[in-house]
């Protein structure tokens, strides 16, 4: 496969993982904004920090920071080059590139998710109908997920499509352990009360895991058991160590078909056993901010040496 229609495929996924992403962060913190009064707009400058858009947005807005503007930013501004209609307009671009390697219907459901979220998106979107929005964006970039799925062949190509997702969740999910750390290890005031509990199930919901993680652990939510499920529970589909998993398997797929092993199959493989030589308790111990600073540093590391592997821009 040419470099550029690896790294088209690569980067297509990316950008739809990043849009959902960013759609759920959203929702996450309209509902913890919901939870605050004089500090509603520390929530959101803690969601755009998730999103890694913050110095734009300060630079954009005079340093101020209000819901509107945020969830404008996040969602719509062509100036944010992760904002959702971005993303969405650059994974069509990317598709474009990449056509021929594609299924009519991964083609489709993905130039129908743009033109569908071009529209919802070409105004400032009301609060009454944000909810709407947010539903929209995560269901459009499951039909992609899906037609991807059911219609392409498990060959390079579709190596190529798992490798950026499961980077970008991993990045995505780090970010949040990251940026609410402070929310997972509590002072001893907020533990038990009802802003607390808020906090706590807004981490699991932005990452899809509220159902999982009850069906695991009961109701009561928490931060060891949180830590544990969104960092080593190889069942959670969005946790580090599920997504690290994943990685390192495609990559190994790729080896299978090229017959080639790459400085990035040994990163993957490092990765894979950094995540899972520690336990929880030991995380905590360790410091769970610098734990997650590491592995942000190691997918960055990765996703960057696959580009030079694989020849991207060739």
């Amino acid at each position: 496969m040419l470099g550029k229609t690896a790294g088209g495929l690569y980067w297509m996924f990316r950008y739809l993982e990043r849009s959902e992403n960013t759609a759920r962060l959203i929702a996450a913190g309209q509902r913890i904004a919901l939870t605050r009064s004089s500090s509603a707009d520390d929530e959101w400058m803690s969601v755009l920090q998730t999103a890694a858009v913050e110095q734009g947005y300060l630079a954009a807005y005079d340093g101020e920071v209000s819901r509107d503007n945020a969830i404008d930013w996040l969602l719509r501004d062509r100036d944010n080059s992760s904002s959702v209609m971005s993303v969405i307009e650059a994974a069509r671009n990317n598709a474009r590139v990449v056509r021929t390697a594609l299924t009519r219907e991964v083609w489709e459901s993905v130039n129908e998710a743009w033109m569908t979220l071009k529209a919802a998106l070409a105004r400032k979107v009301p609060e009454r109908d944000l909810p709407e929005v947010l539903a929209l964006i995560r269901q459009r970039t499951a039909f992609v997920r899906g037609a991807m799925t059911g219609t392409m062949l498990r060959n390079d190509i579709y190596n190529f499509a798992r490798i950026g997702t499961f980077i970008e969740r991993a990045d995505n999910t780090a970010r949040i352990l990251d940026v609410k750390y402070y929310v997972l290890l509590p002072s001893a005031i907020g533990v038990g009360s009802a802003v607390d509990n808020v906090q706590w199930e807004s981490i699991l919901r932005s990452v899809s895991a509220e159902g999982g993680f009850r069906l695991t652990y009961g109701q009561d939510a928490r931060p060891r058991e949180i830590a544990q499920f969104l960092i080593l529970d190889k069942r959670m589909p969005r946790s580090l160590s599920f997504c690290a998993d994943k990685i390192r398997d495609n990559l190994g797929y790729l080896v299978a078909d090229y017959g080639d092993r790459m400085k990035s199959h040994d990163m993957a493989d490092k990765m894979c056993l950094n995540v899972m030589s520690h336990g929880v308790d030991e995380i905590f111990e360790l410091g769970l901010h610098e734990f997650i600073q590491g592995f942000l540093g190691n997918v960055a590391e990765l996703g960057g040496q696959i580009e030079i592997d694989y020849r991207f821009s060739a």
